[in-house]
This record gives structure tokens, sequence and C-alpha cells, in this order.
């Protein structure tokens, strides 16, 4: 049994207890009366003239109804006082039928009523004990009579004489007989009532629960949620409304939808007391305009559904509103991101065909120059329109890299190998400083699965911009470390660290570091870092930008050790 339905049971078993003792003092007090009734009229009962013995009797009835009183309001075991008291309750009726004339007694009926207040009280296991107490306590009353061991009040003298053996044996085995039936039939009755009520408490239980979840599910749901009666009063407005309207539940409820909101004057008709064949037609939702009292608009999508109870006839109208206001918006970003991804592939296709003429122009130009001399001021003009030309064709190059990257083949190599070729490959290009110094701190052999080429891509970029970083000479670091996934410790990241000892990034323009387009050198394209994001992104990896705590700008990259279909790590 559980803690809770121990406690109803204690309540439930404190009541009748309560009503045991009420009952059998007013049953008392009703024998006294007539006890008193009867001496006052001098009238001679079947077992004589009311003696001092029986009012006697009825004063102990009285004394331990008051002391059961006093032990119940102190007593923690109620069970125990109940048998106690059910027990003492057929002493009782035998001394009942002990002062009424014994084996004539009328008053063996009472025994029956002491089954059925135990079984009402203690169900069945406490009517069969208060059977088997009624029938052992009758028994031996009868038996003790009728061998004239003892001499009830009222009883004619002797006995025997007036009736044989077999008929007490009889009286007895009838009584007994009726005792367990009683019990039995009582207790069975209590026990179907007690496990209605424990099954109707179960059911209320449950139902308290749905009421609960309901009202959590309506109060959770982030739609606005109106409904209304036949007569189109609100009697239900969630917090979601409240919040999309700026109208408190208290302020509408079992008002006019028309009167708390005018707009849907001219949407509810459409559904009135339509049939459910007409209702499964009516369109999924409408879109409207509120204006907020504050000032502000809102975008409302309006689903309206007829309230039905089990398929009958319409009772009122559910009503959902959904805020599309930053969803209306996305869908304005989105549009303006569309079109700007059409301008960039038009832009990217243009730049694709000027390349072509471009190397013709090139090649035209220095076919010209070498027929002319070294001195000659169109060999002059003719180098310049080359140089220009040859910048051109790699600002043009760098946007198609980033407008269209290639796609990453991913093959498994040597990362410090890789970063150590490119550095030597730098180092023989015409960018190399030689003012400037490199540090490098590699972890252990790194086996990574990523496209080689298009790491070399980002490492010339990034040394790049170190070296135009530091003109006046410097050194830069170029580190690997190998880092765990909080989340999935199974997975591996490689992180790659090139740091130079420059100015670094002004704070005002570092969150648009990666920013397409966007630098601040005189001659730079501010495509470097864009291109480093973008094919980072496509080789599954991330990359962060800041400043060093010695000074100087250091770039971080994280690449997976093999491509996989998980988001990188948010922290390493």
């Amino acid at each position: 049994m559980t803690k809770s339905n121990l406690q109803i049971y204690q309540s439930e078993l404190s009541g009748r207890l309560k009503a045991l003792m009420f009952l059998r003092l007013l049953f008392v007090s009703l024998l006294l009366s007539a006890s008193i009734f009867i001496q006052i009229k001098q009238t001679q009962t079947y077992f004589g003239f009311i003696q001092t013995s029986h009012f006697l009797l009825v004063a102990a009835v009285y004394f331990f109804t008051f002391i059961y009183a006093i032990i119940f309001k102190y007593s923690k075991n109620l069970v125990w006082l109940a048998y106690t008291q059910l027990l003492a309750d057929t002493f009782i009726v035998t001394a009942i039928i002990y002062v009424t004339g014994g084996i004539g007694s009328i008053f063996s009926f009472l025994y029956i009523l002491t089954i059925i207040n135990g079984s009402i009280i203690v169900y069945r296991k406490g009517a069969m004990v208060i059977a088997s107490s009624s029938s052992i306590l009758y028994g031996l009353l009868l038996d003790l009579h009728y061998y004239g061991a003892i001499h009830p009040l009222g009883a004619p003298e002797p006995y025997a004489l007036q009736y044989q053996s077999p008929y007490i044996f009889f009286l007895i085995l009838v009584n007994i007989a009726g005792f367990y039936l009683v019990a039995y039939l009582s207790s069975y009755l209590s026990e179907q009532a007690r496990k209605s009520r424990v099954e109707l408490k179960a059911k209320q239980v449950d139902i308290d629960k749905l009421e609960v979840l309901n009202e959590s599910i309506i109060n959770s749901i982030t739609s606005g949620l109106i409904v209304l009666d036949g007569q189109n009063r609100i009697f239900l407005f969630n917090p979601a409304a409240e919040e999309i309207f700026g109208i408190k539940n208290a302020q509408v409820y079992g008002k006019e939808i028309d009167q708390v909101l005018p707009f849907l004057k001219n949407k509810l008709p459409g559904v009135q007391h339509t049939s459910l064949q007409t209702a499964k037609k009516l369109p999924p939702f409408t879109d409207l305009s509120y204006s907020k009292s504050n000032g502000g608009k809102s975008h409302l999508r309006l689903s309206i559904s007829p309230l039905r109870l089990q398929q009958s006839e319409q009772k009122g109208h559910v009503l959902i509103f959904q805020d599309m206001t930053e969803i209306m918006k996305i869908e304005e970003e989105m549009k303006k991101v569309e079109g700007l991804a059409m301008v960039g592939e038009l832009a990217a296709g243009i730049a694709h065909e000027i390349r072509n003429p471009m190397a013709s122009i090139s090649g035209s130009i220095q076919m010209l120059r070498d027929g002319l001399s070294e001195n000659n001021v169109n060999s002059r003009l003719m180098d310049i329109i080359s140089r220009e030309i040859t910048r051109l064709n790699r600002l043009l190059s760098n946007f198609l890299l980033f407008a269209r990257p290639k796609k990453a083949n991913f093959q498994e190599f040597d990362l410090n190998r890789g970063i150590l070729e490119s550095l030597e490959l730098f180092k023989n290009s015409n960018h190399w400083n030689r003012k400037m110094g490199v540090s490098t701190d590699f972890c252990d052999s790194i086996r990574l699965e990523s496209d080689p080429e298009q790491l070399k891509q980002v490492l010339w970029n990034l040394f790049l911009n170190a070296c135009q970083a530091m003109p006046e000479g410097g050194s830069f670091y170029v580190i690997t470390q190998l880092n765990s996934d909080v989340s999935r410790p199974d997975r591996k990241w490689a992180k790659i660290i090139v740091r130079d000892t420059g100015s670094g990034f002004d704070d005002r323009v570092l969150n648009k570091a990666f920013t397409p387009f966007f630098t601040t050198k005189e001659e730079g394209s501010g495509l470097g870092l864009a291109i480093v994001k973008r094919i980072i992104e496509g080789l599954q990896g991330e990359v962060f930008a800041k400043n060093h705590s010695e000074g100087g700008a250091e770039i971080s990259i994280l690449l997976p050790i093999s491509p996989f279909n998980f988001p990188p790590p948010k922290t390493s």
C-alpha cells in the first residue's frame, strides 16, 4: 500500500471509528430509555423486571466508550483500536444476552450488527474475526447455560427440562452459520465498495494529471490559442495569445471576439455552423496584419477550426494564431540572399569570360613589346599594361576561387609534412621577406584525411598575410595540435595556428576579418581570408581570428581528422 493510499485508509478508518462510537452510544441510550420507561410503568418483560444489573451494563458501555474516545485521540494505530472495540462489542452483546435470558434472549441479532460493523470498518478479515468471536462466545454462553454452569437473569429454571440438547445444538449451529454467512456477504459488498473507491480515486488522479497535462500543453505552446463557444464568446485565451495581442485572459474571458479583436469580424462568418465536410474544405490558414497598441505591427497566420464534441454539431471555434513576423523577415532576407547569389553567379561567369580575352591581350602586348627597345616610351607603357593585366588576372582568379571553390578531394596525408612543404614553397617565392624568421611547433605526426591541395592554398594565403603584416621583418609561428571534441570523445580534431608579430587586427574590424572584399590594405583585394574561410568550411572545419596577447594576429584552424556529417565542436 502506497503512502498516499495508507493516508486515505487511515482517514477513512478514523471516520468509521467515530461513527461506530456514536452509534454505540445511540443504541445504548435507546436501551437505557426503554429500561427506564419499563421500570416506571412497572411492566414485566419476557426476562422479568428491569434490575440494577441492566443499568450497570449500560453504564459500563458508556464508560468503555469514553475510554475508547480518549485512546482514539492519542492512538496512532487505529487498526488495533478498531479490532479492540469490535471484539469488546461481541463481549457486550454476550453480556446483553446474559442479562436478558440467555438461551431465550432475542438479542442474538446484535452479533450480526457487530459483524456488519467489522466488515465495514476492517473489511473481510475483520468480519471473519468478529464472526469467529461471536460464534465462540454465543456457543459458550448457550452451553454453559444449558448445563447449568451459569444462570442468566430472567431465564426459567431448570432450562434443560424445557429444551433437549439437539435443539440447543441446532440453535448454536444455525446462528454460527448465519454469523459467517453475514460476514462473507457483508465483507464481499464492503470489499467491492473499497475496490470501487480505490479505482475511482485512481481514475480521479489520472483525470487530475490529464487536466494538468492539458493545461500545461495549452500554456506551453508558442502559438496563440483562442477557443470560442457557440455565441463567439471567448472561454480560453492562452498565454501565447496574451503575448501576441498584449491582452490578459481576465480582460477578455466571456466577451465576444468581435469586441476584443475587431479585425477578425469578417473572418468568422465563413465558418459559422459549418458541416464536417464543409469544414474540411476551408482554407488551411489566413495571413493577417495586426497593429499593436505600442505602434508595432505583427504579421499573423490564422487557422480556424470548428469545435465539435464527438462528431456532434458545432459548439464553437478554435482559433490558432502564429506570429510570422520574424519568419517573414527571414524570408525577405532569404530573397535578398538568393538575389545576391544570382548576382554572384553572374559575376563569376563574367569573370570567367573576361579571363580569356585578357590572356589574348596579355599575349599581344608581350609580342608588341618584344619589337621595341627598352627605352622606348611605348615599351614602358606596355610594361605597365602587362603588370596591371597580371594583377587583374590574379584578382579574377581569387574571386573565382571564392565564388566557385573546387570540390574537395579527400585523401590521407601527413599534416606536418604538408605544412613544411608549403613553407618551403613560400620561402622560395618572391613574396618572402628575408628579414623574417619562422618558428614551428608541431605535434606528433598527425595523419589527416582532407584535401592537401586546398589546404596548401589556405596556408599560402595565411603566410602571405603574415609577410604583408611585417614589412620591416619579424617572426611568424606555425603550430599544430591534436584536440578532442568535448561532446564526442571519439572525434579528433587537428588544430593549425599561424601567428605573426605584426600590428595585429584593429579591434573595430576584427569581426569583419573574413568578410569578402573587406580590407585595410591599399592594394589588397579583401579576398585572402574570405577564401580561407570558404575553403575550410568546405573541408568541414572552422577558422577563427584574434589578436595574440603578446602582439600580432593569430589565425586558428580546426579540421576533423576524418570527414563526417557532424558540425565542428563548440569548444576544443
